[in-house]
């Protein structure tokens, strides 16, 4: 059950956001402007590669490196395959997971690397067998980590990753909180507009930041739910099951959306891009998570009978309408099966900007039913 009180009540999600995830995503503009000066500072702005890569690799650990893998791979396009490399190991442990290259990599590739942790021995193993393979290593690492000795002018480049101090503290530290997105993807972001594989230039990162500051100050824990469109969206998708429909380049905010959604508020949620979402997601409208049963039936026993979880259509796009859009049709399908749908459109701007805005208004969005859900805070 989510407490709405407490989402009008900015004191109270202070004492309660124990892991400094309002905070976190109050401050992805300047944890944005800190990281783009980490990589100028590590010299990414001065290097002179020779060609686009023929493939990158991202490699890395927990929720952040897969949403920066996904979100980088979106944006280069059909310019050249990003891929993630998964980790294998009997645990998720930092000393229990392996990565390996595909046998094809090679001299003419680029190896990525993000994490968090830092102290994964796998993935100083994986920078090594990258540099004796011949391919480009640049990792984005906290300062003084094992990985970042290991890799730092011996196997490739290193950035270190923008940290807040409040962050030195095991519980304010995870990779599905947004610093540690925002940390390890601008970085990366800055390298591959350096190589040529996405439009990214220290004007765009500028945009990005202010973006995100607008967003905060819109969703802040001071600004009232109904005025609020991250306080909005936690309280409709309270008690729900989140169908999150997504629609142009807004997949990855999407996926991750669900995925932190279930790190830091345990809540289940399933993503899936238009128009395939349709016939995918369609029987969850018309099954056990329909509308259900009429909540106002006067016989139903509201004490020993736990309310029905009913699906919920969340509906991301990342650009206005334009003729072209599966949009109708999903609104059509959700309301024909008296399904609630909620909708997040940004305004406009760089591709860059509007994908930043969907980023942070889920990410308050998944921090305000966090706290304000019993077990969470």
């Amino acid at each position: 059950m989510l407490d709405e009180s407490l989402l009008d009540a900015p004191e109270a999600l202070a004492r309660a956001d124990r892991r400094g995830l309002l905070r976190g995503a109050a401050e992805a503009g300047a944890r944005v402007r800190t990281a783009a000066r980490h990589a100028a500072e590590a010299g990414i702005a001065e290097l002179t590669p020779e060609g686009r890569p023929r493939a990158v690799l991202i490699a890395g650990s927990g929720t952040a490196a897969t949403g920066v893998a996904d979100l980088l791979a979106e944006l280069a396009g059909p310019t050249a395959p990003v891929t993630r490399l998964h980790p294998t190991g009997v645990a998720p442990a930092a000393g229990a997971l392996r990565w390996a290259l595909p046998g094809w990599a090679g001299s003419v590739d680029l190896l990525l690397i993000a994490t968090t942790d830092g102290s994964e021995p796998g993935l100083a193993l994986l920078a090594e067998q990258a540099y004796r393979r011949g391919c480009t290593v640049v990792a984005v690492a906290p300062q003084r980590s094992p990985l970042s000795e290991a890799v730092d002018g011996v196997h490739g480049l290193v950035v270190p990753m923008a940290t807040a101090p409040y962050e030195l503290y095991e519980e304010t530290r995870s990779a599905a909180s947004p610093g540690a997105f925002w940390a390890l993807f601008i970085p990366l972001l800055a390298l591959l507009d350096r190589v040529g594989l996405i439009s990214a230039d220290p004007e765009a990162m500028q945009g990005v930041a202010d973006r995100l500051d607008r967003i905060a100050e819109r969703c802040g824990p001071a600004i009232a739910t109904y005025s609020n469109p991250a306080k909005t969206l936690a309280a409709e998708l309270a008690d729900t099951l989140p169908l999150i429909w997504t629609e142009g380049a807004a997949g990855p905010v999407g996926r991750r959306f669900a995925a932190v959604l279930a790190e830091l508020a345990g809540r289940p949620a399933i993503a899936a891009e238009l128009p395939e979402a349709l016939p995918a997601h369609g029987m969850l409208l018309a099954g056990d998570f329909a509308a259900g049963a009429d909540p106002d039936d006067f016989f139903r026993d509201r004490v020993e009978e736990p309310q029905a979880v009913r699906a919920r259509v969340l509906l991301l796009r990342d650009s206005l309408d334009n003729g072209y859009t599966a949009a109708p049709a999903a609104r059509e399908l959700a309301l024909s099966h008296d399904t609630a749908i909620s909708e997040l459109e940004p305004e406009e701007g760089s591709a860059l900007e509007t994908l930043a805005e969907l980023l942070a208004v889920t990410d308050f969005a998944a921090g305000y039913l966090a706290l304000a859900s019993n077990g969470h805070a």
